[in-house]
């Protein structure tokens, strides 16, 4: 019988998977109106004490995103003062959504990314994933690579969409 070849696991194609660089992680979000006065007025007094209150060892570990989910103006101090509160517990803390919150970490995981195992490469940056991998991760991936790398694509090993060559 004839034996069964895998022969994308023989190809010289580096595959790199964003999904498994995802940050593993419980992911809370704080949003300020509920700590404003009808939800729109931040009394400084008041905020304080809320903030005093609160429980903060509940964010332990936790990637952590402020947002105000109301038209409330707010001193650029309040999300400030958050932090002061969140910063011995929280992993992270962002000003905004979650997506803006895996925006920020993958691209600081990109950033620390080594690069010196896909220099002159053929190099897939698989797309497809189940875990929320920001669109921008690729933009980013792709910038890092395409100084080195000799050729990237995009997709699986069995169907792929070349981008780019080294001439």
């Amino acid at each position: 019988m004839n034996e069964i070849i895998n022969k994308v696991a023989q190809s010289p194609l580096v595959n790199i998977d964003l999904e498994l660089l995802y940050p593993e992680g419980n992911r809370m979000q704080i949003d300020l109106a509920d700590w404003l006065y009808e939800g729109l007025i931040l009394r400084e007094k008041d905020f304080r004490e809320t903030l005093k209150n609160h429980d903060w060892q509940q964010y332990q570990d936790a990637y952590v995103n402020l947002i105000c989910s109301t038209d409330a103006i707010l001193p650029g101090w309040a999300f400030l003062l958050i932090t002061t509160y969140l910063q011995p517990f929280a992993k992270k803390i962002v000003i905004g959504n979650a997506e803006k919150m895996n925006e920020i970490l993958f691209q600081e995981l990109i950033v620390e990314l080594n690069i010196e195992p896909y220099i002159d490469k053929k190099v897939i940056v698989k797309g497809c994933s189940k875990k929320p991998v920001p669109e921008n991760a690729f933009i980013l991936l792709a910038q890092k690579l395409l100084p080195v790398v000799n050729s990237l694509m995009f997709g699986e090993a069995c169907s792929t969409v070349p981008l780019y060559k080294k001439k």
